[in-house]
């Protein structure tokens, strides 16, 4: 394996793979700009032989999946080794997916019906929300306000709200300062993961 380029963010990457044409790409959630699992949607968009694994600090239990669904091939946590980045891709140029067992046994519970009402990903969870939702939900947690966010993410301030509103549907939150709360203690949770 040789490494032919590197990249700051999603939009300089797209453009990158367009002229290095990598095999792989090994990518992270979290990119100034477009967030990670844009990135590979695009990416899979314009260039869907490209295989994608996703190297993260961010929870697997809330991201892989998510990943798997954008295009990538695997999901592995930054703490791992750099043999189960190399082990990731090698299945993903074999056509097989990586995850770690426990995302597994937790997409299996899920599929078969098994998943415990207490679980982290029960249907009250954050794995209810869209993945738009979930990069509005994350800016909240930073204290981000209404503008902001939709500067971040270029969208308008009413875009924003729409999410905001059925982030709280899904969540069965009540108030704004109660998302605000929660949103903080769940991006807390998961940067301590």
């Amino acid at each position: 394996m040789e490494v032919c380029g590197e990249a700051e963010n999603g939009a300089e990457a797209l453009s990158a793979i367009t002229v290095l044409l990598p095999d792989a790409i090994v990518s992270d959630i979290s990119m100034p700009g477009m967030n990670g699992i844009e990135f590979l949607k695009n990416m899979k968009a314009l260039h869907p032989k490209i295989v994608a694994v996703v190297l993260s600090m961010h929870d697997e239990n809330t991201y892989a999946e998510r990943a798997l669904r954008a295009g990538a091939m695997g999901y592995v946590m930054k703490k791992e080794g750099t043999e189960v980045v190399v082990t990731a891709l090698r299945k993903a140029f074999n056509g097989e997916h990586y995850i770690s067992g426990k995302v597994m046994g937790s997409i299996l519970n899920r599929s078969l019906g098994k998943q415990k009402s207490g679980d982290a990903a029960s249907s009250s969870s954050v794995d209810l929300l869209s993945d738009r939702e979930l990069e509005v939900f994350e800016h909240i947690g930073k204290g981000r306000d209404t503008q902001s966010i939709a500067d971040a993410l270029h969208v308008s301030p009413k875009t924003v709200e729409t999410h905001r509103m059925h982030i709280k549907e899904k969540l069965q939150i009540k108030t704004i300062s109660e998302l605000t709360q929660y949103a903080a203690l769940w991006l807390e949770h998961q940067t301590a993961g």
